[in-house]
């Protein structure tokens, strides 16, 4: 029996911090289940926060070292993680930290240098899991489903709520399609800091004191990749282009700005739920990440959605990501397709990943 014990690394485009899950992966009758999950975040400081949010503006030469400094910091909390809990670790697959996203120009860029995290560690590492995708043709993203459909069972849709959100649909034959449907935490997260000087609406409070500003609404309606169809992606760009400053610039109380993005993004996640998964027998549908902790947000897609969600256990709603790239990495390093083309539009189904050690 086939048996790996993995670290998976994801950094989100919400800067919440570093999510960490150990897990050990057994082949059971030719299909790979995991167990023993343990997982942990580790909130940036202001320091990377800053570095990160900003080296989309920063001249090669500084670019070149963020993401060296970055990888010696993944493997540093890494090695720590480890020593911590006492683990045997075969390999650590890092997803890194996505600076660019621009599929149509034909590159994707995630920063965390891997040969840094495998010189701290001592521990083969796999890292730039999207650039072979882009290289294809593809969206480079999402890369989950793939593990949602491998590792999940009992459920035909797959929610993410994190800084951005995005959904898998598998239908009866196993085929997978999946896309991002809009941004989600990453404005919510925005307008908080800037407002409240909180890094995240608890339980979705302030945006409960608001009022829907239509004139708001109707103009974030209005933008171009709301009406798009899959395969689509949405990277930092969109949030900092186009979303946010519609929202920073409207001229309504912050209460009602949070209020009106809970709306426009209620309208979009679950009409992307209905739209897509109204011709599947089943319609469970598992909702992780960040986001199902804001309880106004939760109850306002479930208000318009005709499926019920299910949120899961608290390691699964936090871990997911990072446990599937895991998953990606065994894939990887068992030179198995990691990547669907059903889901990016790539020319072909491929395995994505750079190897170090």
């Amino acid at each position: 029996m086939q048996h790996f014990n993995a670290i998976g690394l994801m950094s989100g485009s919400s800067l919440d911090g570093v999510d960490l899950c150990y897990v050990e992966f057994k082949n059971l009758e030719g299909r790979w289940k995991y167990s023993n999950i343990l997982g942990e975040t580790i909130a940036y400081s202001e320091s990377w926060k800053h570095r990160l949010l900003h080296a989309s503006k920063d001249n090669a030469e500084v670019f070149c070292k963020t993401h060296v400094d970055y990888g010696h910091y993944l493997g540093n909390i890494v090695k720590g993680f480890i020593s911590k809990n006492l683990l045997k670790v075969d390999f650590i697959a890092s997803h890194g930290h996505t600076i660019f996203h621009q599929p149509n120009n034909r590159f994707t860029t995630q920063i965390g240098d891997g040969a840094s995290i495998y010189a701290i560690t001592g521990i083969k590492t796999i890292s730039d899991f999207r650039n072979v995708d882009i290289a294809l043709g593809g969206q480079g993203a999402p890369l989950v489903p793939i593990g949602d459909r491998d590792l999940f069972d009992g459920y035909s849709v797959f929610l993410n709520l994190g800084g951005i959100a995005n959904m898998s649909v598998q239908d009866a034959s196993g085929v997978v399609s999946a896309f991002d449907i809009s941004p989600c935490n990453m404005p919510l997260n925005m307008l908080c800091e800037k407002y409240f000087g909180e890094s995240y609406d608890k339980d979705g409070h302030h945006a409960m004191q608001g009022k829907l500003d239509a004139p708001l609404l109707n103009t974030l309606q209005q933008l171009n990749y709301f009406g798009l169809q899959p395969p689509k992606s949405l990277g930092r760009e969109f949030m900092i282009r186009e979303y946010y400053p519609i929202v920073d610039s409207a001229l309504c109380s912050p209460e009602d700005k949070l209020f009106t993005v809970v709306t426009h993004l209620s309208v979009e996640i679950s009409k992307a739920i209905n739209k897509f998964s109204s011709t599947q027998e089943t319609k469970n549908i598992l909702a992780t990440g960040g986001g199902v902790y804001n309880s106004f947000l939760l109850a306002s897609i479930q208000n318009l959605c005709n499926y019920p969600i299910t949120v899961p256990s608290p390691e699964i709603i936090e871990f997911k990501e990072a446990l599937i790239f895991a998953y990606l990495g065994l894939l990887r390093v068992n030179e198995k397709v990691n990547a669907l083309s059903s889901v990016t539009a790539a020319s072909r189904d491929n395995i994505g990943g750079a190897i170090w050690g």
